[in-house]
């Protein structure tokens, strides 16, 4: 699947080199908008967590083992995209954009290559839309005959997406994590379900 991360590399090349991430940033700094996205990163970091534990949990104490199966496929998704999306940061150590403070200079074009230059939890890709994406298309795939789960699905990631792109990440560190993220869901999800149908 390297194709795809290319594909990512060169999207953000472009988003980044046009000032293309200057100009989203600059356009969604709206006190509005920040209130209405700022929840996607805790909610970002909670369903992770709970939602496999509780599918997992639930299947084995019900004896709904597919249940359970489900949860572990999810948290398989979860945690190679959180193992790849924390990779690339170590070595990209893109700066973070602006929290609070009044946007000043274009700071977007600014990477730290290099080794731990920019630590693992900040950067370039967004780990909140790559897990959530990686969630999503999991689902998606999971469940071919009921569309309505896994479009709610991608709605939840693309909520987080956007709203860590809105708030703590840069318009092409969501773009990389969706891509990223949406090939490491439908390898997992098609990974699964070859499993599920081979019994």
């Amino acid at each position: 699947m390297i194709f795809w991360h290319l594909l990512a590399i060169l999207l953000t090349l472009v988003l980044v080199t046009s000032g293309s991430d200057w100009f989203y940033f600059s356009a969604t700094r709206s006190p509005v908008l920040y209130e209405w996205m700022i929840p996607s990163a805790p909610i970002g970091g909670l369903v992770p967590l709970v939602l496999p534990l509780t599918l997992i949990i639930t299947g084995y104490i019900t004896l709904h083992f597919r249940i359970a199966r489900i949860g572990w496929a999810i948290g398989q998704a979860e945690l190679v995209g959180s193992l790849i999306s924390s990779t690339y940061k170590a070595f990209t150590g893109r700066v973070h954009p602006y929290l609070h403070e009044t946007p000043g200079a274009d700071i977007s074009q600014t990477f730290q290559f290099g080794f731990l230059r920019g630590g693992m939890f900040w950067g370039w890709p967004s780990s909140h839309t790559t897990i959530a994406f990686a969630m999503a298309l999991t689902v998606f795939t999971l469940f071919p005959r009921h569309r309505w789960l896994g479009i709610t699905a991608i709605l939840y990631a693309l909520y987080i997406g956007l709203g860590v792109s809105m708030t703590i990440h840069w318009f092409s560190d969501f773009v990389a994590g969706a891509i990223i993220g949406s090939v490491i869901g439908v390898v997992v999800g098609r990974s699964f379900l070859e499993k599920e149908l081979s019994k």
